[in-house]
């Protein structure tokens, strides 16, 4: 009977959770799954036909580019902003004079709302009134196309994503070093470790969950990006910048394709999960070898 009570004690404190859970997150999935196999453009009742959707997706050079763009954004994204958070994290750590004022400077752009973030890259990177264009004229620099052409513009949503998030990144890093035993790195320190020494083979491997928490955050922040690529670019020209996120807005909003859009909804979150299902693996056979 007391196991059996306090099963019951621990179903209701969960219930909660398990009903928001169930309605903001289980209900929609299911629904745009369903959704994705109709056809439905925003007036009448929606149309079965299958797997159309997904195979006008494949045969979409629009779709491609933006899962392109994508890749791009988040393969520079986590290349660089992983390991410069932690590095960021460690250097601010040191008690230098400032240090305080320091930490709250690289948080800040992860405070400000990324419609803002964008607007504001948008006076620095625009080719035309850009004020990087503009410093870089000054020395004899032609003008560069940094956001809206073919080739720069998503390693350019990528930096500016980076620099939105790189403080709350460093913050995560910076708790994560912050419980770490100081008996077990002093004892590395009496064994003769050098401070790189003691990086790699006590600091690093023990934050590895840090890491992981820090790069899925990061992962799913990139499949999400909307407000950077609509401030800098608005997906152009011709769809050339845009995101899968940004693309499955105009799809369904602009287009009205709404069981189309629904298909690239879930692409979206199935490719999210593989990549983060995919590097969790990765970093438990590292832990295990």
């Amino acid at each position: 009977m007391t196991w059996i009570s306090s099963r019951w004690k621990i179903l209701v404190m969960i219930a909660p959770a398990l009903i928001l859970f169930t309605l903001f997150l289980v209900y929609p999935v299911i629904y745009s799954l369903g959704f994705s196999f109709t056809k439905f453009q925003g007036f009448g009742s929606p149309e079965f036909i299958g797997l159309q959707n997904y195979i006008s997706l494949g045969q979409d050079p629009f779709f491609w580019r933006a899962l392109q763009n994508t890749v791009i954004i988040l393969i520079v994204s986590i290349v660089l902003l992983v390991p410069g958070s932690f590095a960021l994290a460690l250097l601010l750590r040191r008690k230098v004079p400032g240090g305080g004022a320091l930490r709250a400077l690289v948080f800040g752009p992860a405070i400000i709302a990324p419609i803002l973030v964008g607007l504001i890259w948008v006076f620095i990177l625009d080719p035309k009134i850009g004020l990087l264009n503009r410093l870089l004229g000054f020395v004899g620099v032609a003008p560069v196309q940094w956001i809206g052409g073919d080739t720069l513009t998503p390693y350019a949503v990528a930096l500016v994503f980076i620099w939105g998030s790189i403080g709350f990144a460093m913050t995560i890093f910076y708790a994560g070093r912050q419980v770490l035993p100081e008996d077990v790195m002093e004892a590395s320190e009496l064994d003769g470790a050098t401070g790189f020494q003691q990086l790699r083979y006590v600091t690093i491997p023990m934050m590895r969950e840090t890491f992981a928490i820090v790069t899925i955050l990061m992962i799913t922040s990139v499949f999400k990006i909307f407000e950077l690529v609509y401030m800098l670019t608005g997906g152009g020209p011709v769809h050339r910048s845009e995101t899968l996120v940004s693309y499955m807005y105009f799809t369904t909003f602009t287009n009205q394709k709404y069981g189309l859009g629904m298909a690239l909804a879930v692409i979206i979150t199935v490719l999210g999960a593989v990549v983060s299902v995919a590097y969790l693996a990765l970093s438990r056979e590292r832990k295990t070898a």
